[in-house]
């Protein structure tokens, strides 16, 4: 009877003991399960944080990158990139591994024995310039030790073009002003001391006068461009008005031996008689200036397809170079800056020209070869005959 209440004691006891013990490996089990779910939701957490901090850095215009305590990158966000042209990723590579640029590294060298560095003009190393302006700070722990420096980059290059094109644009205007103002002022205050009592001297004088006020195109441009100047649109026969733009021009033509050639059918289009004129006054003007002596200038034209007018001015001069005919209605732009100085251009006249062509609702092109001269077209809508003035 001993022996079995002892067995039964020992076999409860190691029951108990197998009871327990499957009990606190349940309850380490959903303890460790508990854990496991807790870091899961912290890692959750984070990486929800991570993705909202990436998403809002990603959304900002501005470059932004962020370097560690190691001097490593932390962060660099998708404006940044795109600044810099990279594709690849970023994080933990030093400015030089990543970017290979000596002058952005000793910025944040700069930045971190300073603290700061406000206003930094950085031009980056490409065939299309590009000029950046950088803000550094150093990043601080409430113990003042530094955690790291932050760079944020602005992209200048769009206000350093209209910067250098204000600076072109002050120096163009001053020298193309001062000779023909200097000219008139002058001749005016000749007149004024005598000579207008000479009437050769006041003819040749006030003629003098007269060229050198067509020489201020700047203000026709600049009033074709503000949309000031109104077109009085009317049926315009083209040939005749092409005749008398030749016969204004037979002088300068003569100086040169250029002949001068009407070959204009009967077309009619509906423009504004005196800029019409215009257009072609500096077209003709042109082919005499920069065309070959003793060649030949001749106006064109024909109907095209799309029910236009099409008008042509031709030269047999030396052409225009290839990299210069997208440029050649640009304003201030010369193909050979002396020579045209020592023409008298201002660079504004093709310019003029585009800008008349294309309030009539037209277009302007050109076509040249090398030694086989050049031809300006330009279209116009198309007038009705029957309501020509008389």
């Amino acid at each position: 009877m001993l022996l079995f209440l002892t067995i039964l004691a020992v076999a409860a006891a190691v029951g108990i003991h197998f009871w327990w013990r499957q009990k606190f490996r349940r309850q380490q089990r959903q303890v460790q399960a508990k854990m496991e779910e807790f870091q899961r939701r912290q890692q959750q957490t984070t990486i929800d944080g991570n993705a909202q901090q990436q998403v809002l850095f990603n959304s900002m215009l501005e470059g932004l990158l962020v370097i560690d305590r190691n001097h490593r990158i932390y962060l660099a966000n998708r404006a940044f990139k795109n600044l810099f042209g990279i594709k690849t990723e970023l994080r933990g590579k030093t400015v030089m591994e990543a970017l290979r640029m000596h002058e952005l590294a000793e910025l944040v060298d700069r930045a971190e024995g300073a603290g700061q560095v406000f206003d930094y003009e950085l031009k980056l190393p490409e065939l299309s310039e590009r000029w950046l302006q950088v803000n550094a700070a150093t990043i601080s722990n409430s113990a003042g030790d530094r955690e790291g420096t932050i760079l944020v980059f602005h992209d200048l290059t769009r206000l350093k073009q209209l910067e250098r094109t204000r600076e072109e644009f002050v120096a163009n205007v001053s020298h193309e002003l001062r000779t023909p103002l200097s000219l008139i002022k002058g001749y005016a205050e000749t007149l004024l001391d005598g000579a207008r009592n000479d009437p050769a001297i006041t003819e040749r004088f006030l003629k003098i006068i007269e060229r050198n006020t067509q020489r201020l195109d700047l203000l026709t441009i600049s009033a074709l461009e503000s949309g000031r100047i109104k077109l009085n649109l009317q049926p315009v026969n083209v040939h005749p008005l092409a005749e008398k733009v030749l016969g204004d021009l037979k002088a300068r033509a003569g100086a040169k031996n250029v002949k001068l050639v009407n070959n204009v059918p009967d077309l009619i289009a509906t423009a504004d008689e005196n800029r019409l004129e215009q257009v072609l006054a500096n077209l003709v003007d042109n082919a005499i200036k920069y065309g070959r002596a003793q060649g030949a200038v001749s106006i064109g034209g024909q109907k095209n397809d799309a029910d236009q007018i099409e008008i042509f001015v031709q030269d047999d001069g030396p052409g225009i170079p290839p990299e210069s005919l997208d440029r050649l209605f640009e304003r201030f732009y010369r193909v050979d800056k002396a020579r045209s100085r020592e023409q008298g251009g201002t660079g504004l006249g093709l310019s003029i020209v585009k800008h008349i062509v294309q309030n009539h609702g037209g277009k302007v092109w050109v076509k040249s070869e090398f030694d086989k001269g050049a031809t300006f077209f330009f279209t116009l809508p198309k007038g009705e005959k029957s309501q020509l003035r008389d």
